[in-house]
């Protein structure tokens, strides 16, 4: 584990929510511009924790939405969907969104998903799909828009505008559902630039998505 704590949302749907947050150790990636380098390798977990633990935790909080986020939340497979599996239990949680970064594949927690209708609809996928500037787009998993649900996200980092026309051509020709969320690199895409290449494609149904937690704190704090 790395961190397990609560705060507002500050990204995607359901941006600005109280949300607990539970970020797990370790990634099979290593984007340019991540901004959690401390939860992957050569950084060490902070701490362990068994599932009951981390659910006894997570119902101390007490909220509806919950995050699990990484690193990437799915790498540990069948441990990973045990964890979801026991919070999608919890009675007063309503959502569960898993920020999973493209290259691990969804079949089998959509498999799940499918198979346990009353709790998988708790469950939705935030899918960060990398962009030429990430350094990780050729390990997309394409056959993962098939899995996706009206309800889930897709996330494009977007870093500049050979990233930008990348993610309005996935857009267009291999996304058939879920939401899809633009998201600047703001060092070198500031986010007016974005929202004027937005509005000049005419994406009415694509979604500004800035880090709210980066705007209410220190951009490298933890723990938000």
């Amino acid at each position: 584990m790395v961190e397990l704590f609560e705060t507002v949302e500050g990204e995607g749907t359901q941006a600005g929510y109280p949300t607990t947050f539970v970020r797990v150790f370790n990634c099979n990636l290593r984007c340019t511009w991540c901004d959690t380098p401390y939860s992957y390798a050569p950084a060490k977990p902070e701490f362990f924790a068994t599932i009951a633990e981390i659910v006894a935790e997570v119902k101390r909080y007490g909220h509806p939405r919950i995050c699990l986020t990484g690193g990437e939340p799915l790498i540990h497979g069948e441990k990973s969907l045990m964890l979801i599996e026991a919070l999608a239990q919890l009675e007063e949680v309503a959502d569960i969104h898993i920020e999973t970064n493209g290259a691990i594949h969804l079949a089998p927690f959509h498999a799940w998903r499918e198979a346990n209708p009353e709790r998988g609809q708790k469950v939705r996928f935030v899918l960060d799909y990398k962009l030429p500037a990430s350094g990780e787009q050729e390990k997309m998993i394409e056959e993962n828009f098939t899995f996706l649900r009206d309800t889930d996200e897709v996330k494009f980092v977007i870093a500049d505008d050979t990233d930008f026309d990348m993610a309005v051509e996935v857009v267009r020709q291999r996304m058939k559902r879920g939401v899809p969320l633009f998201s600047p690199v703001w060092e070198s895409m500031p986010p007016a630039r974005l929202v004027e290449r937005m509005l000049a494609e005419r994406l009415t149904q694509v979604k500004l998505n800035l880090q709210l937690h980066k705007v209410i704190w220190d951009p490298n704090a933890r723990g938000v």
